[in-house]
């Protein structure tokens, strides 16, 4: 997302001729963000970017922080997804175009891949063929630069090897397990693009810039459902919330607590 926000940044720049970082272009450019929020984050994107530049070269301008207003620390309200929801969005990947291309596949398998196991995007996205093993999905340097087995079900299991099978013809050279129609492996600002698509195509997200469900949503619907599930008890919530933040992958027990807030417990 970070790189993202910086290239559009760096071809507002270049429009104007700028080959540094200017204060008032960059307070510009993330005015013409749709909201508060986004505003700051185009803002802080740039300022990063340019407090590292600025040692190498002291021409680079470091935009004030607060241009937009300060940082509110209350933490957004998630979106839930239903079984409804969820069938939804795999109904409207599996009709994406051109059909009878692997690309509907591709969408409906990683939107359900990471419905059913929480990954994080990025995860899912590094994924290779190999990583597919007996005992589950082998996740690499993850966000805490360490690697962790993901158990799957079985009828994951078989989703994925289905996706395999027809991904072997559209003779992809890479041995990433998600492909494009190219054979490239996918890129996370397509992913977004995509995904925000089929959620206003169900309706769970209105106009461009408009609030909804956000990717991360299946992750944290994932960990909610899983509360949700196991008993009432205060002993088998906390063994619960323990191997549920080894399987998310959390730095910290803690992290995982969060999701409490949103199970009736």
């Amino acid at each position: 997302m970070q790189n993202t926000l910086l290239q559009h940044f760096a071809r507002f720049a270049e429009q104007k001729g700028e080959t540094i970082v200017r204060t008032e272009s960059v307070i510009k450019w993330a005015g013409m963000a749709p909201s508060v929020v986004q505003k700051r984050n185009r803002l802080l994107t740039v300022r990063r970017f340019a407090l590292a530049v600025q040692s190498e070269n002291d021409q680079y301008e470091i935009p004030p922080a607060d241009v937009f207003g300060h940082e509110c620390a209350k933490r957004k309200i998630r979106h839930l997804f239903s079984s409804e929801d969820i069938r939804g969005l795999l109904v409207a990947a599996s009709q994406l175009k051109p059909k009878g291309t692997i690309r509907p596949i591709t969408y409906t398998t990683l939107f359900a891949l990471l419905s059913s196991t929480g990954l994080r995007s990025c995860e899912a996205i590094r994924l290779n063929i190999d990583d597919l093993t007996i005992d589950g999905l082998m996740i690499r340097a993850t966000k805490f630069r360490k690697d962790r087995l993901v158990p799957i079900h079985s009828s994951t299991r078989q989703a994925l090897k289905e996706y395999l099978n027809k991904r072997k013809q559209c003779s992809a050279l890479e041995s990433a397990f998600f492909v494009s129609n190219n054979g490239s492996r996918l890129t996370y600002s397509t992913i977004i693009s995509i995904y925000l698509q089929l959620m206003r195509h169900i309706g769970l997200r209105t106009k461009i810039g408009i609030p909804g469900p956000c990717l991360h949503d299946l992750r944290h619907s994932f960990a909610v459902r899983s509360l949700e599930q196991c008993g009432g008890t205060r002993i088998e919530i906390s063994r619960q919330i323990t191997a549920l933040s080894t399987y998310m992958g959390h730095a910290h027990v803690s992290d995982t607590y969060w999701y409490l807030q949103s199970t009736p417990y």
